[in-house]
């Protein structure tokens, strides 16, 4: 199982298992390239308006975003690392940290992540697409304009996916010149719009909003990534340097979010009503600042930049879905997670009233154990010395076990106290997610200046790492010595 892999075609054939020595010869710089792609999105502006919304300043929002999008991002780079040692998808390599059978518990939460974040980003296109051509004089809200915009947008996403690893660096590292360049020209065209004494006037927010904020940035940029980053380094050599790694990681991911989430902070905060329209449709409201000769290439970079983040977290649901134990080929899970995309777009596009809040709220929620499960891997590849047993990955027998209960148990535990200190955003909007907020009694209850701070993600995240670095560390150096 650990070194049986077809070699480079067209379509990547690898799927679960080991990727072979003589496959491996990506570089840790080869990193930049999809993590920059999958970022450089005008989306990222749009974050601007997302972090003022929580009260705070524009210095406390930009402070805020730089730490949190960088912190994030190099929480990735040491995921990404797994990926060196153990030439695996992310969630194989996890087995490690919780059985072979264990796995499927986080598994299960990172795939209906993936699925929640591919769809989110299809949805933006669409909406995106409407936007820009009524603005050139169409009707934006034609159903056929929709439908044609939907079949695009997945066929481009599915296409892409299907192909696999090698066909997405490719793609990825033409994308990052594209988009690179329109954004730098959204910029320079959005510029007069800034109003620096509306942006300066902004008045502090409490400490309370301020972590909110810092959360929000968190789960939006690297902690929405970090499920699927070790399977863009599984071909890289098990020689290359960790620190490059991380670095390389952390900067392809982080460098574009900066400067965007900043300069969305200045058109945000100097235009109330821009705030609010991005709300409802954030690319398509950034779009309405610029000239007509330039809405149809803003369009089409928009419309690839997100394809672009979509077909990394495509790829890699497929990869989860395998590696859940569904037996079928990897382009026919990446197909089938294509599917599942569409009609989610379908649904939202030409049936639901509003999808921005209940999204936000279901990414909370999910990310209270995303974030406990980054902890305990984190912990684990911290702890580790040496490269992982290939084929005790995939053996229930082997030195991983079936199930790792202490991690499982420490992942359900601060999960459960996680959902306690976070609060749904977004009551009337998706009221299924009421429950949570059990335990903000304990600081303030909900009304309270710490209920908005979702603390349960922090919480979840640290505990999670603290608990399992201590208390698995005596299993790892056996397992290492077996």
């Amino acid at each position: 199982m650990s070194e049986t892999s077809a070699a480079p075609g067209l379509i990547e054939r690898a799927g679960i298992e080991i990727i072979p020595e003589s496959e491996r010869t990506a570089k840790p710089r080869d990193l930049f390239w999809p993590w920059f792609a999958a970022n450089v999105s005008v989306f990222g502006m749009s974050y601007g308006s997302f972090v003022l919304g929580f009260g705070i300043s524009f210095w406390q929002a930009t402070i805020v975003s730089v730490i949190g999008i960088v912190v994030s991002f190099a929480l990735c780079g040491l995921i990404a690392i797994a990926g060196k040692r153990g030439s695996a998808p992310t969630m194989v390599l996890s087995r490690a940290a919780f059985g072979v059978h264990g796995q499927k518990v986080p598994g299960i939460v990172s795939w209906l992540t993936s699925i929640g974040w591919e769809t989110f980003l299809a949805i933006m296109a669409v909406l995106a697409t409407a936007t820009v051509i009524t603005q050139l004089g169409g009707d934006g809200d034609s159903v056929a304009l929709k439908i044609i915009a939907t079949i695009v947008v997945a066929a481009l996403i599915v296409a892409a996916s299907v192909l696999g690893y090698h066909a997405i660096m490719k793609m990825q590292s033409v994308l990052t010149w594209v988009t690179g360049a329109v954004t730098i020209l959204y910029v320079i065209l959005t510029i007069p719009h800034i109003d620096f004494a509306a942006v300066m006037a902004r008045p502090d927010g409490g400490i309370g909003a301020v972590i909110g904020a810092l959360v929000m940035v968190m789960t939006g940029f690297g902690l929405g990534w970090i499920n699927i980053a070790a399977d863009w380094s599984r071909y890289q050599k098990r020689t290359a340097s960790d620190g490059a790694i991380v670095f390389w990681n952390t900067l392809g991911g982080a460098i574009a979010p900066v400067l965007l989430v900043v300069f969305g902070l200045l058109l945000a905060g100097s235009d109330d009503a821009l705030m609010d329209a991005v709300g409802a449709d954030p690319i398509g409201a950034l779009a309405t600042l610029l000239p007509i000769w330039v809405l149809v290439p803003f369009l089409l970079t928009a419309v690839l930049a997100l394809v672009s983040g979509a077909v990394l977290g495509i790829y890699s649901s497929g990869l989860t879905l395998i590696s859940l134990g569904i037996r079928i080929p990897r382009p026919s899970a990446a197909a089938i997670d294509g599917v599942i995309l569409t009609l989610g777009t379908i649904w939202v596009v030409f049936f639901a009233t509003d999808f921005l809040g209940p999204f936000q709220s279901f990414l909370i929620t999910l990310g209270v154990p995303l974030a406990s499960w980054a902890g305990i891997l984190i912990a684990d590849i911290l702890r580790r010395k040496k490269d992982y047993d290939d084929d005790a990955l995939f053996d229930a027998k082997g030195r991983y076990g079936a199930w790792d209960w202490t991690a499982i148990v420490t992942m359900v535990v601060t999960s459960v106290i996680g959902w306690g200190l976070v609060v749904n955003n977004f009551a009337d909007d998706a009221p299924w997610n009421n429950w949570q907020g059990y335990l903000l009694f304990l600081i303030g209850g909900k009304d309270g200046e710490w209920a908005y701070a979702n603390l349960g993600v922090f919480f979840a995240l640290v505990l999670s790492f603290v608990v399992t670095y201590f208390a698995r560390a005596a299993k790892i150096r056996r397992q290492e010595q077996s």
